[in-house]
């Protein structure tokens, strides 16, 4: 229905409630009344059909050419934006026939009419713009950027223009006045803008620099974050930690502050642990060679143990060692054999990564034993499976300890001692 067939319907509106006998003062808000729920009905069907049209075509077009922009546009509502844009010629066209009566509102509606088509375009615009970066997104190179940082200061771009077009709008004066007038408010727009314009900057710092992508898994004991990057935006950073919790870090303080990523350690392919045995040191002696033959016997052992022995042998013949007494001459221990009994198994362990680093090394002696640590990688780094791994090692090479006479150290307790005395009784047969 076009403005001037509007015009007919409100001169015969006038004409039929003169004719019903509604007094003149009322004919004009009667009318008005009328015009204005016409005008609504019209407006919706017109939004309606053109969201509908278009939402069809968008979908078709997607399927017949494969290419996803279209697909996008119509989850960021392009279609419902662009429908409502539509009826804004019917509406402007519309505003001076409803209020021919009332002169003195024209003016006002059509400056709202017109406000309301810039943020419509501005809403419009900034729909399509969100479907172009979901396709780059869905790129596997793309896949992880902070693009929602990048649209956020495009929308923030969009409004101030269409700001300076409302102003313009409602003062009928240019953008320059604008300018001016913002030109000496920059020092409070400078400062209530702060972090914007740091995050920004930030999110520019970290994308450039691939400090971080959607899905890493980071750590920053400063804000209390230990988990998975979910969102990065202008302003923060959102990450859900492994107790479910949300962490929100201010953008700019990753690149103020520290923090540690663990994505180096997920496509590497392997998880690093490190832990350490600590063996009592007074068990730790010189092993006999009739105790050295049986311990070829032990899988691993028979050939390191042969040519220790032939190594230690030419050793102490050359430097003719007296090998009566067993300090004298170079000997195997006990605890050599159980390191290189560990290093044996994390090295024929089939969830162990052998392509990274792995060793089986002795610490500096402490209060509580003699440290032989494991320095490895696992071949996953698929959490629980990573736990499984590492308990498994640890389980075996603490049940493997006493094969080779030695004991863990473990502080006592005053159960301990109690348990110690309530046993001795059994032991002496009493």
């Amino acid at each position: 229905m076009e403005t001037t067939e509007l015009g007919i319907i409100n001169k015969w509106l006038y004409k039929v409630l003169t004719q019903i006998g509604i007094s003149e003062d009322w004919v004009v808000y009667v009318k008005l009344s009328i015009l204005i729920i016409l005008t609504i009905v019209i407006v919706l069907l017109l939004q309606y059909v053109v969201k509908k049209l278009l939402t069809y075509v968008f979908n078709k077009i997607t399927k017949v050419t494969t290419f996803e922009f279209f697909g996008y546009a119509v989850k960021n509502k392009a279609p419902y934006y662009l429908a409502l844009v539509v009826p804004y010629s019917f509406v402007r066209g519309a505003i001076p026939v409803i209020f021919e009566d009332l002169d003195g509102f024209t003016e006002p509606f059509l400056k709202i009419t017109d406000i309301y088509l810039v943020f419509m375009v501005i809403w419009t615009v900034m729909s399509f713009v969100r479907a172009g970066a979901s396709v780059i997104q869905s790129k596997s190179a793309f896949k992880n950027r902070p693009f929602q940082s990048y649209l956020q200061v495009i929308q923030i771009i969009f409004v101030i223009i269409g700001l300076i077009i409302v102003y313009s709008i409602l003062t009928g004066k240019s953008a320059t006045g604008f300018f001016t007038a913002m030109g000496a408010a920059s020092a409070i727009l400078m400062l209530m803008f702060k972090d914007t314009i740091m995050g920004f900057v930030a999110s520019i710092q970290l994308s450039t620099n691939d400090m971080l992508h959607i899905g890493d898994w980071i750590t920053m004991n400063k804000y209390g974050a230990d988990g998975t990057v979910e969102e990065i935006n202008l302003t923060t950073v959102k990450v859900v930690n492994f107790d479910k919790t949300i962490t929100t870090i201010p953008t700019y303080a990753l690149i103020s502050d520290s923090f540690q990523n663990w994505r180096g350690m997920s496509e590497s392919g392997g998880r690093r642990f490190t832990r350490s045995l600590y063996i009592k040191q007074s068990d730790i002696r010189f092993m006999k060679d009739e105790e050295l033959e049986q311990m070829k016997k032990i899988e691993g052992l028979s050939e390191f143990i042969t040519r220790k022995q032939t190594e230690f042998k030419d050793i102490n013949e050359k430097l003719n060692i007296d090998q009566s007494l067993a300090l004298n001459g170079h000997r195997l221990t006990n605890n050599d054999l159980f390191m290189e009994y560990a290093n044996w198994y994390l090295r024929t362990h089939p969830r162990i990564n052998q392509q990274m680093t792995l060793l089986v090394r002795q610490l500096a002696p402490t209060t509580q034993g003699l440290p032989v640590q494991l320095y490895t990688f696992t071949n996953t780094v698929v959490w629980d499976e990573y736990e499984g791994i590492l308990s498994e090692i640890l389980n075996h090479l603490i049940s493997a300890v006493r094969f080779f006479d030695l004991r863990v150290f473990e502080e006592t307790s005053g159960s301990d001692i109690l348990d110690i005395e309530i046993l001795k009784p059994q032991q002496n047969g009493k």
